[in-house]
């Protein structure tokens, strides 16, 4: 997509979108027995830091900021990853414009060269568009949802192919 070009901030959701949330693990992700990163996460990171900064903006609870980065560090992906945005950090919990909005004035970015990459369209896609981001819904299934301006994708290399 031509707009692509633009985007110089790329914020990633954490659970199924970079890493796999598996349904019966328990307790902080950086603390389970297995992690596992989602399949292409590391080469699709790989490509868009060369050109653009890449944060992890998610809904985890109850993990902080270097709780998040240790899970990343695990399954490889911390040295592509700029920092870290969650409730911790940020104080609000994502699902809300506010909480993208709070990451666009920590990072002093316009909306406009922002992306959001998230599985989730109510709490990844919806608030993205609500707050000017550029959305990239990444998903498996056939969404039956129609959206204006958002880019569905199958597979992380989407994002630089």
């Amino acid at each position: 997509m031509q707009e692509d070009l633009m985007i110089s901030v790329y914020l990633f959701d954490w659970g199924d979108t970079l890493m796999v949330d598996f349904p019966d693990a328990t307790g902080k992700m950086c603390n389970w027995e297995v992690v596992e990163a989602v399949s292409g996460a590391k080469k699709a990171l790989e490509e868009l830091s060369k050109h653009s900064q890449v944060y992890i903006a998610t809904g985890a609870a109850d993990s902080t900021e270097l709780d998040i980065k240790r899970a990343f560090y695990r399954v490889g992906l911390s040295q592509f990853i700029s920092g870290y945005f969650c409730k911790a950090n940020l104080g609000l919990s994502k699902g809300s414009p506010q909480f993208f909005e709070s990451i666009l004035n920590k990072l002093n970015v316009s909306s406009e060269s922002v992306a959001m990459v998230g599985d989730n369209l109510e709490k990844d896609i919806k608030p993205a568009i609500s707050a000017g981001i550029q959305p990239i819904w990444f998903t498996q299934c056939d969404t039956g949802v129609e959206l204006d301006n958002v880019k569905v994708i199958k597979n992380l290399r989407e994002l630089y192919m």
